[in-house]
C-alpha cells in the first residue's frame, strides 16, 4: 500500500485552509483529508449559478426558435430539459464531502486504467467549453478595449488561466463575487430587451415536426446542464464530511436551473432584437453609452467565471489520465489550447459550431453518469478519503472492463438517435429531428454496466477459489 500510497504524492500540494485563503493551489487530484476541509454550503449555490450567467447560455435561449418554437412551448422545453440536466449535477457534488475526491479522478475507480478514454474526452470537453464561451468573451474584449479580436481572446484566456491556475478557493471567491455583479447587469439586459417592445415568437412548425423540435430543445437545455455532471465534486471535495447532502443537493439543482431559465428565457423572448449573436448585438441592444460599456463587462466577466473552472476541471482530468504533471501548469495550459479553438470558432458558420460543439461536448456524459452512479451505489460505503488514498492509484486500478464496454457500446448505440448538423442519426430522421441519444445511452450504459460488472464479480470470485495450474496441474479441476 505504501507505494501505491507515495504514487499520490505527485498530486498533492499547498491546499487552501479556510474561506478567503487565496493562497496559490497545488494540490492535485488527491483526496483531500478530512482534518482540511471547510466551507459553507451555500457556496454550492453561487459556484453552479454564476459560470452559466454568460452570453452562450442566451444563444442556446434563442435555438428554441430557429427550430420553430412559440415562446409557451420553448420555455417548457428550458425548464424542462435544464431540470433532468441539472439532477445528475446535484447527485454527483454530494460525493465531494463523502471522498475528497474530484469527479473524473473518483470514476478511476469504476473504469480502471481505461479511465483514459473518459479522462481525454473531459480533458477535451474542458477545451471545447473554453471556446464555447471564450468566443463571446473574446469579442466583448474586443469592443471594450478597442483591440483585434486576437488580442481579446487572449486577455479573457489570460485571466480566466490565472483563476484556475490559483485554483479551489479563488474559483469559489470568484463565482461569488460574480454571483451579485452578474445578477445586476443581467437584470438590467433583461429590462432593456423587454422595453424594445419585443413580439414574443409563435410557432411556425405543427404535428409531428412540432413534438421534434420540442424534443430537439429540452435535449439541448438538458445537455447544457447536463455538461457540468463530470465537474461536479471538483467544487464541494474541500467540504466538510458532514456538510448538509440535502443542502449540496437543493442549492446545485437552484442555482443551474436559475441561471439556465433565466439566460435561456431572454435569448428565447428577445430572439427578434437578438438577431445579431454577438457580443455587439448586445451592445447595441442596450443602446450603446454606458449601459453598453456594462454589458460588455458583463459578458468578459461572465467567460471568465465559467471559462475559469474549464481549465480547473480540465487540469484535474488530465492527472486522472496518469500524468504527473502539476494541477496549476495543466490548467494553464488548457487556457492556451483553447485559443486556437475560439479562432476556430470565430472563423466562420459559428451557429452550427456552437450546437454541434455543445451537444457533442455531453453526449458522453449520459453514459459516464450511469455508470458512475451504479458504481457508487454498490461501492459508497468504502469510499472514503482513506481508502481512496491507495485505491486511486494508478498501479492499483483494474482493467475496468464493464464500465469501458458499457460505455463505448453505449456511445454507439446513441449514434442514430443523435441529431446535429454533422450526424443526423436515421432514428432521429425517423422522428423528425427529435433527438433522444442522451436518453437512450444513459439507459443502455446503466443497464449494461450492472450486467458485466456482475459478470466480472462472478469471474473474480471463481479465480479466488480455482487452484492455480501449479498447484492442480494442467490437467486441473476446470469450473
Amino acid at each position: 500500500m505504501t507505494g501505491a500510497t507515495d504514487e499520490l504524492r505527485v498530486y498533492e500540494g499547498v491546499r487552501p485552509t479556510r474561506t478567503g485563503d487565496t493562497a496559490l493551489e497545488s494540490q492535485g487530484m488527491a483526496p483531500i483529508p478530512e482534518e482540511h476541509r471547510y466551507g459553507g454550503v451555500y457556496r454550492m449555490f453561487t459556484v453552479w449559478f454564476t459560470p452559466n450567467m454568460e452570453l452562450s447560455g442566451v444563444f442556446t435561449g434563442t435555438l428554441a426558435v430557429v427550430f420553430g418554437l412559440g415562446f409557451g412551448l420553448g420555455l417548457v422545453a428550458i425548464i424542462v430539459g435544464t431540470i433532468f440536466g441539472s439532477l445528475p449535477v446535484a447527485i454527483l457534488c454530494t460525493w465531494g464531502p463523502r471522498t475528497g475526491t474530484a469527479q473524473v479522478p473518483l470514476a478511476r475507480l469504476p473504469f480502471g486504467k481505461t479511465i483514459v478514454l473518459p479522462g481525454t474526452v473531459q480533458w477535451l470537453s474542458s477545451i471545447a467549453w473554453d471556446a464555447l464561451v471564450g468566443l463571446f468573451g473574446g469579442q466583448a474584449a474586443q469592443l471594450l478595449f478597442h483591440v483585434p479580436f486576437w488580442i481579446g481572446v487572449a486577455i479573457v484566456l489570460v485571466l480566466e488561466g490565472a483563476v484556475s491556475v490559483y485554483g479551489y478557493e479563488f474559483v469559489h471567491r470568484l463565482q461569488e463575487w460574480g454571483s451579485a455583479i452578474l445578477i445586476v447587469l443581467f437584470v438590467v439586459l433583461s429590462v432593456r430587451i423587454f422595453q424594445h417592445h419585443i413580439v414574443l415568437p409563435h410557432d411556425t412548425v405543427h404535428g409531428g415536426t412540432l413534438v421534434a423540435a420540442f424534443v430537439l430543445m429540452v435535449t439541448i437545455s438538458l445537455s447544457a446542464g447536463l455538461s457540468w455532471a463530470s465537474y461536479a465534486s471538483d467544487y464541494s471535495r474541500y467540504m466538510k464530511p458532514t456538510t448538509s447532502r440535502a443542502g449540496i443537493f437543493w442549492l446545485t439543482l437552484a442555482g443551474l436551473t436559475a441561471s439556465y431559465v433565466w439566460v435561456e428565457t431572454i435569448g428565447l423572448a428577445g430572439a427578434s432584437v437578438l438577431s445579431d449573436q454577438t457580443a455587439a448585438g448586445v451592445r447595441t441592444l442596450m443602446g450603446g453609452g454606458f449601459l453598453g460599456v456594462l454589458a460588455l463587462i458583463a459578458i468578459v466577466f461572465g467567460s471568465i467565471t465559467s471559462n475559469s473552472m474549464n481549465d480547473y476541471t480540465g487540469s484535474l482530468a488530465f492527472q486522472a489520465l496518469g500524468a504527473r504533471v502539476r494541477r496549476p501548469i495543466i490548467a494553464a495550459v488548457v487556457a492556451v489550447i483553447a485559443f486556437a479553438a475560439i479562432l476556430w470558432m470565430n472563423a466562420g458558420d459559428t451557429s452550427g459550431k456552437f450546437e454541434n460543439l455543445l451537444l457533442f461536448t455531453s453526449y458522453w456524459i449520459a453514459p459516464f453518469c450511469a455508470i458512475v452512479m451504479i458504481d457508487w451505489h454498490y461501492n459508497k460505503d468504502r469510499y472514503t478519503p482513506s481508502f481512496l488514498r491507495g485505491a486511486l492509484a494508478f498501479r492499483r486500478l483494474g482493467n475496468g472492463w464493464p464500465a469501458i464496454v458499457a460505455f463505448v457500446v453505449a456511445f454507439g448505440i446513441m449514434v442514430p438517435f443523435m441529431n446535429t448538423s454533422i450526424v443526423v442519426g436515421p432514428i432521429a430522421n425517423a422522428l423528425q429531428g427529435a433527438d433522444l441519444a442522451f436518453y437512450v445511452g444513459f439507459v443502455v450504459a446503466g443497464v449494461l454496466y450492472y450486467v458485466l460488472r456482475r459478470i466480472a464479480a462472478d469471474q473474480q470470485a471463481k479465480q479466488a477459489v480455482t487452484p492455480s495450474v501449479d498447484a492442480a496441474g494442467p490437467g486441473g479441476p476446470e469450473l
